[in-house]
This record gives structure tokens, sequence and C-alpha cells, in this order.
């Protein structure tokens, strides 16, 4: 058994070059035991942050714990979602996330890696596609 204290993990802001807008992220569990290949981050987004599109190789499971916010795959509409919603992306679905543009968003992020990748980021979300 292996406890991770409350407040031990840093919260750091999130790299610029995969979000746009202020967004912090706390690892919850990022380099667990082998066979294992959960990577868990709470995400915190402010009004109008969101992540560039990306994919994940085995997927990706969004649980909403606060707020509002919106989600889009690629070449699907703009979805609202809020606080309990849970969103499963499949391998290689090519999507973005994010807060609302007045509300701000948090959510738990739950990937697998794939020799070591959670994510293969791409373009960044531009405010047209953002607005809808």
């Amino acid at each position: 058994m292996k406890i991770v204290a409350c407040g031990s993990v840093p919260t750091i802001s999130a790299p610029e070059n995969y979000f746009t807008g202020r967004v912090f992220q706390t690892p919850l569990m990022t380099e667990p035991e082998e066979p294992a290949r959960l990577r868990t981050v709470l995400v915190s987004f402010e009004p109008g942050a969101r992540t560039a599109w990306h994919t994940h190789p085995f997927g990706q499971t969004l649980h909403v714990v606060s707020g509002a916010g919106r989600v889009q795959s690629w070449g699907g509409p703009i979805q609202e979602i809020r606080a309990g919603d849970t969103i499963f992306f499949s391998p290689g679905e090519k999507h973005w996330h994010g807060a609302g543009p007045n509300t701000a968003m948090s959510h738990i992020a739950m990937q697998e890696a794939l020799d070591g990748v959670t994510a293969d980021w791409l373009e960044k979300v531009s405010d047209e596609q953002y607005g809808g």
C-alpha cells in the first residue's frame, strides 16, 4: 500500500504549448509500479482555458469534479459537461476539453501510458473552434 498525503505533491502550471489560458495540474498518480500503466491528474481550468487537440494511445477518461466546461471530438459538435459527468475518449480519438467561457472547471484525467507516453499533443484549439 502507498498513501500519498494531501498537499505532498505540488500543483503546477500546465505547459503553455499544450494549453490555452490558465490551467493547473496536480498529479495524483504519475509513476505506478509495473505492470500498472494508469496515470491520473487533477486538472483545473480557469474560464475559457482548454487543452490543445490531442489523442491518447489507450483512450482517456475524464471525471468532472467541479464547475462546467466543454469537450469536442474532431468533426463532432462541442458538448457541455458539468460536475458529476464522466467522459470517455476512445484510443486515438482526436479531442480537446476545457472550461466554459464563463465558468471554471476541474476534472480528474485518467489515461494509460504506452512506452511511457500518455498523449500525442497536436495543434491548439483556435478561439473560433472553441466558440463553436
